[in-house]
Parts: structure tokens; C-alpha cells; sequence
């Protein structure tokens, strides 16, 4: 029971700080202004690990590779953790190549969680408090996510269902990428 449970907050820690990161390099591609009070909180909570990380890793026009880079090491730490806690061992130096991999699984798994949520709280914040404060940046994220799928869907006469089918695509992506990951590294 103790190991379920520390498997569950592992799990949140490192699913929340890493879909951090990767909301972090959204801000970056998308070119969101870093000084609202969401991204500057984000920026804050990041920073120890991403900070260092640009001295090694050069980022690019579009691309902010050393918040990238630490989404994979934390889920990389993630399925150490999660392998350790579940069997009570460090996996064999031969399953290391599987734990590269299916972090990098993780971190997109992670990747559509994150377009699930920030979706999701759009749509619900639409409904309740179409004016609320955070709006604004919920819209500009989900954006190039939703356009695309707003240009192939047939208009229905005001009512979008765009996020309906980014929710769908979201969550079977994210169903195929855990069994991969999870099968990759044995857990």
C-alpha cells in the first residue's frame, strides 16, 4: 500500500513539473508575452533547471530546447523513480535504452495531457466565465491547436466542436503513448 502511494505522488510531482516545462516551451514557440503573471510564475517555478540548462543547449528561433530537454530528464527521473518504488530495483544497465526511449514517450504523453487540460478549462471557463482573466492565454495557447481543425470541420451554425475532437484525438494519442512507454521500459 505504502509503495501505491508513494507511486501516486510520485507520479503528480513529476507529471505537473514536467507538463511545466513543456508549457514553458509552448510560451517560447507560440510567442507568448512572458510578462503576464501566469507566464512569470511558470518562469519562476522553472528556471533552477532550465536556467543551466541554456548554457549547454542552445535554443533556436521557435524552439526552447533546454526547457525540452528538461521535461525528458524529469520523466526520465519519473520512470527511474516509478521502476524503483513498483519492483524494488534499479533497472539493468540493458534497460536503460528503454528507459531513454519511453521517457521520451512520457514527455509527449505529457505534451497531450497538457493540450487535454488547457482544452478542457477553455471550454468549461467559455461556458461559466467567458471573461476571466486567464482566457486570454488559454486562448493563444490552444489556438494553433484548434484553427487547423476549425478549417476541416463544416461550420454547424455557431456551435464549435473543435475542442470536442482535439479532447478525442488528445486522449487515444495519450492511451497509445503510455501502453508504448510503459511496455519500452518493462513497468
Amino acid at each position: 500500500m505504502f509503495g501505491n502511494i508513494l507511486h501516486f505522488i510520485i507520479n503528480i510531482l513529476f507529471t505537473l513539473f514536467g507538463i511545466a516545462l513543456l508549457i514553458r516551451a509552448w510560451m517560447f514557440a507560440i510567442r507568448l508575452h512572458p510578462f503576464n503573471p501566469y507566464s512569470q510564475a511558470l518562469l519562476k517555478m522553472t528556471d533552477w533547471l532550465v536556467v543551466p540548462l541554456k548554457r549547454v543547449i542552445p535554443s533556436s528561433s521557435r524552439i526552447d530546447g533546454p526547457s525540452i530537454v528538461a521535461a525528458w530528464l524529469i520523466a526520465l527521473i519519473y520512470l527511474l523513480l516509478t521502476f524503483f518504488v513498483l519492483t524494488g530495483a534499479l533497472p539493468l544497465m540493458n534497460g536503460l535504452a528503454g528507459a531513454l526511449i519511453a521517457s521520451v514517450l512520457t514527455v509527449l504523453k505529457w505534451a497531450f495531457n497538457l493540450v487535454l487540460w488547457l482544452t478542457l478549462i477553455q471550454v468549461i471557463l467559455s461556458w461559466v466565465n467567458p471573461m476571466a482573466p486567464i482566457m486570454p492565454v488559454l486562448q493563444t495557447l490552444t489556438a494553433p491547436l484548434l484553427d487547423p481543425i476549425r478549417r476541416v470541420l463544416p461550420n454547424l451554425g455557431g456551435i464549435d466542436f473543435s475542442p470536442l475532437v482535439l479532447l478525442i484525438l488528445a486522449q487515444v494519442i495519450m492511451m497509445v503513448l503510455e501502453s508504448m512507454a510503459f511496455s519500452l521500459f518493462g513497468v
